[in-house]
């Protein structure tokens, strides 16, 4: 299951994600996170010191290696250069999975021990010197876009996307790629107000939102909630003893988070699990490919000096039908 976590800056949507990360590390199911955020803060709230977080290689600074594994041997992309962040793939392309090896995940992703399992994490990098005043993030994340559009996960895997704060998350079509969004919302009205720029932008393409309402300290914040947010509220969180002790470096065991917090993380996960039978690849694909047209107008088919209309395979579905297909190819070769 792909899984976004978005909201205000300062909402707490990196704590909430990292919480989850946690829950789902904990009962022992592969996780990919992902930190997509201009402040990449993830990798702390995941417990890894300064210098660990540091390290982790960024996605941004390896994306000739990123788009030559994902380009594979499809004929219709003549290089490397001419993939974009929105290129889709198609017969030969190469695919990801969560719980495979690959020259990605030997690149990108870092192992990080959490209590009852370990994730992988990768992230987009920071903004450096260099970048400023001349470059977009989007830039960054256009790593993370391309290795979605190229991802195939099934139920029990999840891949937890901590994303750029605000309405930022549109300007590219990464907003579609998961199978639940959920929204973190303080309990006032710049917190509410995220809400409805991406309930309004994300109406059209099939998005399922659900809020998570964060720093909830009594009922007038709650009734607050339930009259703006209405019936996407699914839970609540307030303060937690475990969260500052994890915010000063110091976390608990796991297991001793607050039991209210647990029952909203397991609420969460319930509600990611129940999206799977929404699931739509035919839809997935198309937004993939209408997104992809977009950027290649707008400025791909300039930068690049090509025609990236003719990259999309018109017949190709991205899907789970294809890892079967490529199980069952494996085990017919004579080397398998």
């Amino acid at each position: 299951m792909k899984i976004a976590f978005v909201g205000k800056g300062g909402s707490g949507k990196t704590t909430l994600s990292s919480l989850f990360i946690r829950h789902l590390a904990a009962a022992g199911a592969p996780v990919v996170a992902i930190d997509a955020d201009i402040n990449q803060h993830l990798g702390a709230a995941l417990g890894l010191d300064e210098t660990e977080a540091a390290a982790v290689p960024a996605m941004g600074e390896r994306l000739p290696l990123i788009k030559d594994h994902l380009r594979g041997h499809n004929p219709r992309i003549t290089s490397t250069a001419t993939m974009i962040k929105t290129t889709p793939p198609g017969e030969g392309s190469r695919l990801v999975r969560v719980r495979e090896p690959n020259p990605v995940y030997d690149a990108c992703a870092r192992p990080v021990e959490l209590d009852g399992g370990a994730v992988r994490l990768m992230v987009t990098g920071p903004f450096t010197d260099s970048d400023l005043g001349v470059a977009c993030y989007h830039s960054k994340t256009g790593a993370v876009e391309l290795f979605l559009n190229h991802l195939v996960d099934g139920p029990g895997e999840y891949v937890v996307v901590d994303m750029t704060a605000g309405s930022d998350s549109f300007a590219s079509g990464m907003f579609t790629r998961f199978d639940i969004t959920f929204l973190v919302a303080e309990p006032t009205r710049k917190g509410v107000s995220v809400y409805r720029q991406y309930r309004d932008y994300a109406r059209d393409y099939g998005v399922v939102l659900k809020v998570v309402g964060n720093k909830v300290q009594g009922q007038d914040d709650l009734d607050f909630l339930r009259a703006e947010v209405g019936d996407d509220l699914l839970v609540t969180v307030g303060h937690s003893d475990w969260v500052r002790a994890m915010e000063k470096g110091r976390p608990p065991r796991f297991e001793l988070l607050e039991d209210p917090n647990h029952t909203a993380l397991r609420r969460l996960r319930t509600a990611a699990d129940a999206t799977y039978e929404l699931r739509d690849w035919e839809r997935y694909t198309r937004q993939m490919v209408h997104f992809h047209l977009k950027n290649a107008q707008s400025w791909g088919n300039e930068r690049t000096g090509a025609d990236l209309a003719a990259q999309i395979d018109p017949g190709f579905v991205l899907g789970e039908h294809l890892v079967a297909l490529s199980e069952a190819d494996a085990s017919l070769s004579p080397t398998a």
